[in-house]
């Protein structure tokens, strides 16, 4: 971990990836080879969603993103993980066309979204739960709900019925206004809001940041449970070891790239993943 992931020239913005500079004969684990761009290729067939290569940053001459690799296919749960400044929030503002993609791209089974506006990934089936700001405090439950449905109001009805049986407080309180609530009962609003699209895809931006230990617990088992209504779920997360427990697969990035991929376990194992992101 200790030799840089990239070399970059002064602008910042010509990139060459240290997986293609090293040498070949260099013995990965498991974890490491699943997260070359080669075993990329070939995993990602097929994908629900997918980014290869992605270069995107902020401002100008600032590449967060050094070439990141991700797929998720259908009905998986994911989770990100890494060091503060990896990228992981950055993936997913990129996967939702929130920030400039330099190069690279993204596709939604097959179909090419790089930098489409959210508002047309929303129609495409993709929900974004950002990690601050994400519900309407002066709204009630129900007003954030139709919300979610602003342009497909008739199925307000349906879809209200669906998010009130995975979180029946959004039900039981659906009159109250979203900043009276706790922050795992906000955390729900959000995600519940999100859900109201129908998404076939949903990102979650640290859904158990700022919570107690009680209802990070609970934000996990939500999650689980919306995953198995067949929503697939991507979630950027600080809370490593319990990311992934709880999911399907794992990635870790680090500067900008994504480092190593296996399931929960498998990245648990690997010994450089528990020493540099887990806390040995």
């Amino acid at each position: 971990m200790s030799d840089p992931l990239f070399e970059v020239d002064e602008s910042g913005e010509d990139v060459t990836r240290a997986d293609e500079a090293a040498s070949s004969t260099a013995e990965l684990s498991p974890a490491e080879k699943a997260a070359t761009r080669e075993e990329h290729l070939r995993l990602a067939e097929g994908a629900l969603v997918r980014a290869d290569d992605l270069v995107a940053g902020y401002v100008p001459g600032v590449n967060i993103l050094r070439g990141c690799d991700f797929y998720l296919q259908d009905g998986e749960l994911v989770g990100i993980i890494g060091p503060n400044g990896a990228g992981k929030s950055t993936l997913l503002k990129a996967l939702f066309g929130l920030i400039p993609v330099r190069s690279g791209s993204v596709t939604l089974r097959g179909e090419d979204i790089t930098s489409a506006p959210a508002h047309r990934l929303v129609q495409l089936g993709v929900g974004y739960v950002p990690q601050n700001n994400n519900v309407f405090p002066s709204l009630t439950i129900e007003e954030n709900m139709q919300m979610g449905v602003w342009l497909r109001s008739k199925t307000f009805g349906d879809r209200f019925d669906y998010v009130a049986d995975l979180f029946p407080l959004l039900g039981d309180r659906r009159k109250a206004k979203a900043g009276t609530l706790s922050g795992g009962e906000r955390q729900m609003v959000a995600m519940g809001r999100a859900l109201m699209s129908k998404p076939k895809l949903l990102m979650l931006d640290e859904p158990s940041a700022g919570l107690s230990p009680r209802y990070v617990l609970e934000i996990f088992e939500q999650i689980v449970k919306v995953n198995k209504t067949g929503v697939g779920i991507l979630m950027v997360e600080q809370n490593a070891r319990q990311a992934l427990a709880f999911a399907t697969r794992g990635f870790v990035l680090a500067s900008g790239q994504n480092r190593f991929t296996g399931t929960g376990p498998e990245l648990i194992a690997d010994p450089e993943v528990a020493k540099s992101f887990l806390g040995g």
